[in-house]
């Protein structure tokens, strides 16, 4: 459970080898703690506390709000009316160029070459 919850339910999926990034992790290791987080979701929706949505959130760096430097995933439930939110920058609204996102997606899709040697 996290010690200081969004919402009543909120808990954390943590694996036991520490790593402070995702990237820290073997592939097997990070799907197995997003497989978990999945079934703690669903058994956040069966448990009888509030929850008409989920949250995952991975802080995963110190921009992402990571605090504790050790890989982990938030699975936080949610209510219409809970106060918690994701507030946008400005100019969010403004939506980006089609090139400009294609040249985005060109330097990630070549890093995902270089990345473990295979593209995703």
């Amino acid at each position: 459970m996290d010690i200081q919850p969004v919402n009543p339910g909120h808990l954390l999926v943590v694996p036991r080898r520490h790593g402070p990034l995702m990237q820290d992790f073997d592939e097997s290791t990070a799907a197995h703690v997003w497989l978990v987080a999945m079934r703690m979701g669903e058994a956040l929706r069966s448990s009888g506390v509030r929850c008409e949505g989920i949250n995952l959130l991975v802080p995963d760096g110190e921009a992402a709000f990571q605090d504790i430097p050790h890989f982990h995933v938030h699975v936080i439930p949610r209510y219409i009316g809970d106060g918690f939110g994701l507030t946008f920058p400005p100019g969010y609204e403004n939506m980006p160029a089609r090139a400009e996102l294609d040249v985005i997606a060109q330097h990630v899709r070549a890093a995902t070459e270089v990345v473990a040697g295979k593209a995703v």
